[in-house]
């Protein structure tokens, strides 16, 4: 019985990549030497698989920054402002488009589906001459063969790449990006060519769109396309891989019916209701790859109920049919479980990170070609078992806290226009006022004085005293340039969730359980194994000092519930909207003690809010319903004075922005910048909204400094659109990745345009 991984996470069991991207960068090494680094790493993951005994090895899942941006190299779709003339596209060429570089800003970024990956967006329009000008594909094919690995190369599918495509700057937002489908597909079978002249005798097309509510006519585009690719793909096994959800019933009957394709690829973890069609109705003869192992979380797979699962199938499908697989790529789990030196035994032996997998991939294959492993298995058991009846896991009053919510909608009495009244008199700010998000930049002494802290090298009252001094400056910068609601910068903080997780029972962390995020930036995601709770303050210290070296407002900064669940590995024993509750009453407890400790204004973070929201749009409003309302839960018991901010990044808005109406903060940020303003499209077309808000004005995820013209010119046309008493001038995102050099400068532009436009505005009155 065949076994395979649909991709794996390419940064490295201890972020070899991330350091040698950053390096390459910094220009303190050379393209050669990244180059070795990422040889070396898709090396050490080939032979890996191939030792555990997987049959269907994936090639070109390693990126130096994101799939997606590779599929647009590998098609010449460089946006003219690059300067890109032809030819092989080189590394200069490359990370300018994911980074943006002095003069040019970078392509925008969003999320991965419901995940937090981004991956940067091609740009399209009628006028892009298509070219085959990135190998990659096959170069890593031919490097995995020649260290004796036969690989399935992987690509994105023609189909799903102009559907995850924006029409390019000055194309008309109508534009059809599937028409593109004739331009793109001649390129597709030129590589197609080149891998099978290599040797190649499988493909994996990924699909993943198939599993959104699409259009009949997006639907039809991939009988179009896979029928127009038939006679180059003929002489090769060509898998069509879905993942993320259930596909949709019009979805499958167009997939299972492509021409040329041998083998259909499901997320048979979240997608249950897969199963029951593929009952029901498979092809005759052709392959399925059942996704039975979690590739998004960390807990070991129930072996004995995915073999119950996978013998049904055999049954449909026939015995040599049927191929063991992840259910997506291992990319959005952790590593390898072996790192974690310092993790708890009971909590590790119930975890399975991407390497451990791997392993149960193999065992599953195994168990059904009549080969169990039965030492394996019963392990698997006894961990599962100690699991479900741990004391950890349950308390009871958290429980009956959580239990005790249901009946109120938690909103606060007031209506916000009339809460912003009462704030202004106490906060008493000038119209269009500016703040940060939160974070300052962490140079290395930060982060050497927050490792020596933990390691137990410096005592508490040196780190204290360090981490007040670093509180001192960033309260002076802002002072000095004249910002008028501040922020402490979060020195003592190593990740916006990591950080809260550590303070709250119910929580593990890991040493080395990093998951790339966009580039070299990457996560830890905390492991919620039981119920959560805050047993004392968590920021209310740090927040106090920081407050009684200013006389100017402090907000004092936490990582909302939703946040902490969707960038978290949650628990799979409970609802995930049980586990999200728990949460919110814990940041309730932390909101009122920041209120009493005189923060009038608490920034709550809800910057991944969008992000879980479920890919079919008949899960989406139960998702924005719990999702909203644990957002309220935690600051419906604060006073009219006390401002509530939020913060989102990343993300496409419109869709939900009556659900943000329904958060009832008094201001949101908001990211913007890098997205073409998009969101302001919403005002547009006429949504009202009458709390605060602060598109941000300047992309923090480049190092390029934005003038003080772009940023007023940016301010006015969200003047165009919004009240002028309810916009706020800040940056996109936090500034904890940029260095002071490109912070200072770009802060300075910022406040100085808001001065500007306030200067215009009282003028014209």
């Amino acid at each position: 019985m065949a076994s395979h991984i649909v991709g794996y996470p390419r940064m490295g069991p201890k972020r070899e990549l991330k350091f040698a991207l950053e390096s390459f960068w910094d220009g303190k090494s050379s393209a050669d030497d990244l180059k070795t680094v990422a040889a070396d790493l898709r090396s050490s993951i080939w032979k890996q698989m191939a030792a555990a005994g997987i049959k269907y090895i994936p090639s070109n899942t390693f990126s130096y920054y994101d799939q997606v941006l590779d599929t647009t190299a590998m098609l010449g779709a460089v946006p003219p402002r690059y300067g890109w003339h032809g030819g092989e596209i080189g590394f200069d060429t490359y990370f300018s488009m994911a980074r943006g570089n002095a003069s040019v800003p970078a392509m925008e970024m969003t999320k991965w589906f419901d995940t937090n990956y981004h991956f940067i967006v091609p740009e399209l329009g009628p006028e892009v001459n298509f070219s085959y000008a990135s190998h990659k594909a096959v170069d890593e094919y031919k490097e995995a063969k020649a260290l004796g690995v036969d690989t399935v190369p992987v690509l994105i599918g023609p189909v799903s790449y102009l559907l995850l495509s924006k029409p390019a700057k000055g194309v008309e937002k109508s534009f059809s990006l599937l028409s593109l489908l004739g331009k793109i597909l001649p390129i597709y079978k030129e590589v197609i060519s080149e891998l099978k002249a290599a040797g190649a005798s499988w493909i994996q097309f990924d699909e993943p769109t198939l599993v959104l509510d699409l259009e009949s006519h997006e639907l039809q585009a991939f009988s179009g396309a896979y029928a127009e690719l038939e006679s180059t793909l003929f002489g090769l096994n060509v898998l069509i891989e879905t993942y993320f959800a259930d596909i949709p019933t019009e979805a499958y009957k167009i997939l299972t019916a492509l021409k040329g394709v041998t083998a259909f690829g499901f997320d048979l973890v979240r997608g249950t209701k897969t199963i029951d069609m593929i009952k029901s109705d498979f092809p005759k003869g052709k392959y399925l790859f059942a996704g039975v192992v979690d590739g998004r979380n960390i807990w070991a797979n129930d072996l004995t109920a995915s073999l119950c699962v996978l013998t049904d199938l055999e049954a449909v499908v026939g015995k040599y049919k049927l191929v063991v697989s992840t259910s997506c790529s291992l990319l959005h789990t952790a590593v390898d479980l072996v790192n974690e030196t310092k993790l708890d035994r009971e909590i590790k032996s119930w975890l399975a990170f991407a390497a451990q997998k791997v392993v149960e991939v193999n065992a599953l294959a195994k168990a059904l070609a009549g080969q169990k492993d039965e030492v394996f298995f019963s392990a698997n058991a006894a961990a599962l078992a100690s699991r479900k009846c741990s004391p950890r896991v349950t308390n009871e009053a958290v429980q009956k806290a959580a239990a005790a919510l249901k009946g109120s909608d938690h909103r606060r009495a007031t209506n916000v226009s009339a809460r912003l009244d009462a704030q202004q008199r106490k906060l008493n700010l000038p119209i269009l006022p500016t703040t940060t998000i939160g974070s300052f930049p962490q140079t290395l002494e930060l982060r050497r004085v927050r490792r020596e802290y933990k390691a137990n090298k410096i005592s508490e009252d040196d780190y204290v005293k360090a981490i007040k001094e670093e509180i001192g400056k960033v309260v002076e910068l802002q002072e000095e340039l004249d910002i008028d609601v501040l922020v402490h910068g979060e020195p003592e903080r190593n990740d916006m969730v990591e950080y809260f997780g550590e303070q709250l029972s119910g929580f593990a962390f890991t040493v080395n359980g990093w998951v790339q995020s966009y580039g070299s930036r990457c996560v830890k995601p905390p492991i919620i194994y039981g119920d959560v709770s805050r047993p004392k303050p968590m920021t209310v210290f740090w927040s106090s000092m920081a407050q009684s070296m200013t006389a100017r407002p402090m907000k004092g900064m936490l990582t909302g519930p939703v946040t902490i669940l969707n960038w978290s590995f949650v628990r799979n024993d409970q609802p995930r909207h049980e586990t999200c509750y728990q949460i919110a009453l814990a940041i309730k407890d932390e909101v009122e003690d920041l209120e009493k400790a005189g923060i009038n204004v608490i920034q709550i973070d809800e910057a991944a809010l969008r992000e879980g929201l479920p890919l079919r749009k008949s899960e989406q409003a139960f998702y924005l319903d719990w999702a909203v309302h644990s957002f309220r839960i935690t600051n419906c018991g604060v006073q009219d004075t006390t401002q509530i901010h939020t913060h989102m990044c990343y993300s496409n808005f419109n869709d939900i922005i009556h659900s943000i109406i329904d958060m009832d903060a008094d201001v949101i940020t908001i990211e913007n910048s890098r997205s073409d303003e998009k969101l302001l499209s919403v005002f547009r077309e006429g949504v009202k909204y009458g709390a605060g808000i602060g598109p941000g004005v300047y992309d923090i995820h480049s190092p390029r400094i934005p003038s003080t013209e772009e940023i007023a010119d940016r301010i006015n046309k969200m003047l165009a659109v919004l009240e002028t008493n309810i916009l706020w001038v800040n940056p996109d995102c936090g500034l904890k990745t940029r260095k002071y050099a490109e912070v200072k400068p770009a802060l300075k532009n910022m406040v100085a345009a808001a001065k500007l436009l306030r200067t215009q505005l009282a003028s014209a009155k």
